[in-house]
């Protein structure tokens, strides 16, 4: 059974940084590729970036290029989100998902 744990949300000002963490259980963590969605108040699923079941490449979509790192351990079944110079925009519930599941998120608030 897919299991996809989320944590490391909070409320962080404009300019601030956090980090998600997304533990897997329940499937070959390795074999996957993985990503991150999110969900802004009101608004419908958005997707942030996805990384390579190796973790050799990654893709993210425009609005958080160059301040969003993702990463994976594959060692500790663990997915990583790295947000830098984070916006009001930013604002939302972050998912980690995979080909079949998804987490039930985390809370991310940037605000002054």
């Amino acid at each position: 059974q897919v299991q996809l744990v989320e944590s490391g949300g909070g409320l962080v000002q404009p300019g601030g940084s956090l980090r998600l963490s997304c533990v897997a259980s329940g499937f070959a963590f390795e074999d996957y590729v993985m990503s991150w969605y999110r969900q802004a108040p009101g608004k419908g699923l958005e997707w942030v970036s996805s990384i390579t079941s190796g973790g050799i490449g990654s893709t993210y979509a425009d609005a958080v290029m160059g301040r969003f790192t993702i990463s994976r351990d594959n060692a500790r079944n663990t997915l990583y989100l790295q947000m830098n110079s984070l916006k009001p925009e930013d604002t939302g519930v972050y998912y980690c998902e995979m080909a079949d599941g998804r987490g039930q998120g985390t809370q991310v608030t940037v605000s002054s």
